[in-house]
């Protein structure tokens, strides 16, 4: 990923021109998530190679090699759509898609591999995760929030709950299972785990009896 930090940062104004081909862009994003998957260095040189697209084509799609690895590690990712209602609190709804929507947060079409990758190309490159927070975390989080708000609003969580914090404690106990012990989500145990991790953490959001 050499030129990811020199020259290939530079963005690249998109002037007029021919119109954007959409299979050009499956084409790059393709051909990257190949590199990521195979741990090869990702260059400006090696995706024009791989994809068949110009470098002009690539650079109207993305302004920075960064931002299209951002865009690639993102590829196949589950995005957890929470649906509430009138009829259930907003606990529930939350347990029952998180925990029923595990299997698809890693699974046949992000894989564990690519998961890993993607945790060593932002540690060792601080542009890269700046990107994906900005461009992919930062929307996936957004659905959580409209949820625990709609928790405060009917009395269900504390007032004063700090929901980013929130957030980051409920997704760090699925992290820490992957990470840290290396184990699968769908796993029995790791299931149980993080049931349980919910339940403990919930009750320091709630509203006291």
């Amino acid at each position: 990923m050499t030129e990811v930090a020199t020259r290939s940062q530079r963005a690249v104004s998109r002037g007029p021109g021919r119109p954007r081909i959409a299979n050009h862009d499956e084409r790059i994003l393709d051909a990257v998530t190949a590199m990521v998957d195979r741990d090869e260095d990702i260059t400006v040189t090696a995706v024009v190679e791989a994809s068949g697209v110009s470098r002009a084509a690539l650079y109207r799609r993305w302004s920075s090699m960064t931002q299209l690895i951002a865009t690639a590690l993102d590829r196949g990712r589950a995005v957890v759509k929470f649906e509430l209602d009138d009829h259930a609190t907003v606990k529930d709804a939350l347990v029952e898609t998180i925990f029923d929507q595990l299997e698809r947060a890693v699974g046949e079409d992000y894989s564990h591999k690519r998961f890993r990758k993607r945790l060593e190309l932002v540690m060792r490159h601080p542009d890269v995760q700046e990107a994906y927070w900005a461009s992919h975390v930062h929307r996936r989080r957004s659905s959580m929030v409209e949820a625990l708000e709609t928790g405060i609003e009917r009395g269900e969580l504390r007032a004063d709950l700090d929901i980013d914090a929130a957030i980051d404690a409920i997704n760090g106990m699925f992290y820490y299972q992957m990470v840290v012990r290396g184990t699968g989500l769908t796993d029995p145990a790791t299931h149980r785990r993080c049931r349980e991790a919910f339940d403990i953490v919930w009750r320091g959001m709630e509203v006291s009896a």
